[in-house]
């Protein structure tokens, strides 16, 4: 099933400049898997050394945080957005 993953504007540039990248997933893990396999520049922006998911990186699923249902295991269907959040900090 085919979804749409949105990429936030300070990741763009490691995405080629995509702002939404159709992956075939059934979970958002498997989603996160994709999206990083087909941009591998991505991969240290989400995740960490130890290859969880940051925690300062949030995923929503349509509109519910992924960390609200089952995080990575979270099961996906044909239509779903996926909308990845990352906590930017400012000084």
């Amino acid at each position: 099933m085919t979804v749409s993953v949105r990429i936030p504007t300070p990741l763009r540039t490691f995405a080629d400049g995509q702002r939404t990248v159709s992956i075939d997933s059934a979970t958002v893990g498997d989603a996160l898997a994709a999206l990083v396999a087909r941009h591998p520049r991505l991969g240290t922006h989400l995740y960490s050394e130890s290859g969880e998911l940051r925690t300062f990186v949030n995923v929503y699923v349509n509109d519910e945080n992924a960390r609200d249902l089952l995080g990575i295991r979270t099961a996906l269907v044909g239509g779903d957005t996926l909308t990845i959040v990352p906590s930017i900090a400012g000084g």
